[in-house]
């Protein structure tokens, strides 16, 4: 009882104090600080609190090293090593052993050009070849640096922890081949960690002999965090099940790389990077030694990139799945706190929501931190803080026992870390929502209807679309567009939604994009205007390959003009809908910002009988506000059979009645008695009814005469 009136408190806290106010207020013991001849840790309410001693940073040890790895990815016949530096308190040198923050990159040495000139060339038909890439001007390669990053110091040593950094294979001054996701990108971070347990060799130079440990300063205990790529390489670490690698803090992790540049078979660049595939961004991170960079051009971007990656079909094949981190999730035994944005269309959110559901389901500890924003965004420090006191000091602060999933609301008034038992939210249930004719101007969308009827056709602008904000904000033929009455109450959207489409096409291959947009839109709607950022009006969005409908490793052109039925996961999502807005479903082919641009003029029809959008929300679809105007009869009345049931609100103005449906063309009268069955039940499980009044109501649709 008292755990559940602390957790509605902590409810309006904000992202600053959250952790701690939770922590205070549930009465947590923390160890005793040392004694005043001894310097040590300091715990407070569940977290490591600055130490004036540790916090004096002229009296930190800083070292550089390399750490020789169990591979040679570079070909020259020996293991490779990897760069290393080490910050950590002066008190270390006197016996003291503290726990490690470690953050890898292939950043830290610098990356290449970004000009589009160097990025592939999107204006080609789907399926063929694309013209060849220009790589960008090598990397300088800077042979003199004496340490790799600054990055958590500050944070993290006047607390009581050393930090440590590396350099990724093929950059920097560690030695091997870049190869994006490939296994010694997973095995390099293990060397760092097994160093770290003296199961690993160090050494002072990056060909020498002379032997540096860590036994006598480290507890052994690591925790890893970073953000984008950075926040990738603890996953990748903690898939390896390497022992010491306690907790994880990864910030919009790329978690697959097929995820990242391809949609559910089509081929698609992460939001802002037209043209970008992963043969670029092993060029973008190519910074390592000049003498073994044309090797690992030729065996790695060569041999296997431009080999595998397949730009024609977009189909996901062996490469792809070699570089998709789900499929070695059984070794993570890291407590995983993982950190993304909804509004992020560099690393898309489902990213995170995989892993997560994948750890959760074996039984890692984890929690997730989720907020409104665009790329990256840390948890809050007192988030941070409280997971690597508790994983890697051994505090018994209790963060395994707060709730599972925190989201910043900020939708309708300032901004508040909320926690939820899980994500999704645990009320959330689908809606089915289906279109209504109309939607080459605006179209109907409602979940308070049978299907429309009708086919309805768009055309795909091709190499000359504009953004999606003025699709949605004019009359185009490049579009469908469905919009909600608007909404008398808000709506809660917690989960994945799908649209599950009727389709063909006027030819083999067509790109498929679809958008759940706010109206009215916010923000800019020209031509060129960005809707990635938080501050536009999509809710969420995805992409498809209609000939990849049955299969990702294979794909099967249309056969134009015959229908095909697909189901498009739009990106996972939790954000609150304000009342007075209204949510639109747009359909459209070429997304300019995301996929390739072909030829305009493809015709694409939609069968709006098969057609329905699927979206998760709270309170199910007794929860939607979407009726234009409010029925005022007193009581269920169902077809004109009066149940004597009152006529209670739900959600805004809408009623009891309102959900009956009595008012639509039912093919048969077996078929209504059925869906107010299922609705009856809603409303008891709902404790909107009781079970006598379900039978009331039941009976008056058995009594009717509608479908009949």
């Amino acid at each position: 009882m008292v755990r559940r009136e602390l957790r509605q408190r902590a409810v309006g806290l904000t992202a600053a104090s959250c952790a701690a106010a939770l922590t205070l207020a549930l009465g947590f013991t923390s160890p005793a600080a040392a004694s005043p001849d001894e310097v040590g840790p300091v715990f407070v309410d569940g977290q490591a609190q600055i130490v004036p001693e540790f916090a004096n940073s002229s009296g930190w040890i800083r070292q550089q090293l390399w750490v020789e790895t169990e591979f040679d990815s570079d070909g020259d016949g020996e293991l490779d090593r990897m760069h290393v530096d080490v910050t950590r308190p002066g008190q270390t040198a006197q016996g003291l052993k503290v726990p490690v923050v470690y953050e890898s990159s292939p950043y830290y040495a610098g990356t290449a050009s970004s000009q589009p000139q160097y990025f592939w060339n999107v204006r080609h038909e789907l399926g063929e070849q694309p013209p060849a890439r220009i790589s960008p001007p090598s990397i300088a390669h800077q042979p003199g640096r004496t340490s790799v990053s600054s990055s958590e110091i500050n944070t993290w040593v006047p607390r009581g922890f050393a930090v440590v950094h590396s350099d990724s294979p093929g950059t920097g001054l560690s030695q091997g081949c870049p190869t994006v996701g490939g296994s010694n990108e997973s095995l390099a971070p293990k060397a760092v960690i097994d160093w770290l347990n003296g199961r690993a060799k160090g050494y002072a130079s990056v060909n020498g002999d002379q032997e540096v440990s860590a036994t006598s300063w480290a507890t052994g205990k690591v925790g890893m965090t970073g953000t984008s790529y950075n926040g990738t390489l603890p996953l990748a670490a903690a898939t390896t099940g390497v022992d010491g690698l306690e907790a994880i803090i990864p910030i919009a992790p790329n978690t697959s790389y097929y995820h990242y540049y391809r949609s559910n078979g089509l081929v698609r660049n992460p939001g802002g990077w037209v043209g970008e595939d992963i043969d670029y961004l092993f060029d973008y991170i190519n910074s390592g030694y000049p003498e073994r960079r044309a090797y690992c051009i030729e065996t790695v971007r060569v041999g296997e990139m431009n080999r595998h990656q397949d730009r024609a079909s977009g189909d996901y094949n062996d490469f792809w799945a070699g570089r998709d981190y789900l499929h070695a999730v059984g070794g993570v035994k890291a407590a995983t706190l993982m950190a993304h944005a909804f509004n992020d269309w560099n690393v898309v959110p489902e990213h995170s929501v995989r892993i997560l559901d994948a750890l959760k389901a074996q039984g890692t500890p984890v929690q997730a931190y989720y907020h409104q924003g665009g790329h990256g965004g840390a948890p809050p420090l007192d988030m941070r803080n409280r997971w690597f006191t508790r994983y890697l000091y051994g505090v018994r602060n209790g963060v395994e026992n707060d709730a599972r999933a925190w989201v910043v609301r900020n939708e309708t008034g300032a901004s508040q870390l909320t926690p939820y038992a899980d994500y999704p939210n645990p009320a959330a249930a689908p809606v089915t929502m289906v279109p209504e004719p109309g939607g080459d101007t605006t179209g109907g969308l409602t979940s308070l209807a049978r299907p429309g009827e009708g086919v309805e056709s768009l055309v795909d602008a091709g190499n000359t679309a504009c953004n999606a904000g003025m699709l949605a904000t004019s009359v185009s033929e490049h579009r469908l567009l469905y919009v909600t009455p608007e909404l008398t109450a808000p709506v809660h959207i917690s989960g994945t939604a799908e649209v599950t489409l009727r389709m063909s096409a006027s030819t083999s291959a067509a790109n498929l994009s679809v958008a759940l947009v706010r109206l009215p839109w916010t923000g800019g709607s020209g031509c060129e205007s960005s809707t990635r950022g938080a501050a536009t009006s999509i809710i969420t969005r995805g992409w498809a390959d209609p000939q990849n409908r049955h299969s990702l490793t294979r794909s099967e052109p249309l056969v134009p003009g015959e229908f095909v039925d697909l189901t498009v996961p739009l990106q996972p999502d939790d954000q609150v809908v304000p009342a007075g807005y209204r949510i639109g479903l747009m359909v459209f082919s070429t997304d300019h910002e995301f996929t390739l641009h072909p030829a305009p003029g493809t015709v694409l029809n939609v069968d709006l009988a098969a057609t329905a959008l699927r979206l998760p929300v709270v309170g199910g679809p007794l929860a939607m506000p979407i009726c234009a105007s409010a029925d005022t009869r007193a009581t269920v009345v169902v077809g004109g059979v009066d149940s004597g049931v009152a006529n209670r609100p739900l959600a805004g103005t809408c009623t009891i009645n309102d959900h009956i449906l009595d008012g639509e063309q039912w093919p048969t009268h077996g078929q209504f008695v059925t869906h107010v069955n299922q609705v009856a039940d809603q409303m008891v499980t709902a404790g909107v009814l009781t079970s006598a009044q379900r039978g009331s109501i039941v009976s008056a649709a058995a009594r009717s005469r509608v479908g009949t």
